[in-house]
């Protein structure tokens, strides 16, 4: 019966063309990082890959964050969207990096 779905029933569902991908992310930031670094660091995270890439970030934290990002649309996330978060972050004063692979945000 699935492949019978009308396209709006599979909009509603986000399934098959409508799926969405995401990816989870942890991280800490170093002891040393100050409030007004966090803010920089978080701001240029931003800046320079979520927005230009389309995607979005819900999370948060202090010195321990941790989020979901998504696309900002209907859409999927990329291999390279994980690997580009993954290089921002590599080298900056923070430990304890895990970025999730991709799943269905809506179905696990």
């Amino acid at each position: 019966m699935a492949q019978n779905r009308s396209r709006r029933l599979r909009k509603k569902l986000r399934v098959d063309e409508f799926q969405e991908l995401g990816f989870d992310i942890n991280w800490v930031f170093d002891e040393s990082v100050s409030e007004a670094d966090i803010d920089a660091l978080v701001d240029q995270f931003i800046d320079e890959v979520i927005e230009p890439r389309k995607l979005g970030f819900h999370g948060g934290g202090h010195k321990e964050w941790e989020g979901i990002i998504a696309t900002q649309a209907i859409g999927k996330c990329t291999d390279e969207d994980v690997a580009a978060v993954k290089a921002f972050w590599q080298g900056k004063p923070v430990s304890g990096l895990e970025v999730s692979s991709l799943y269905d945000i809506w179905w696990g």
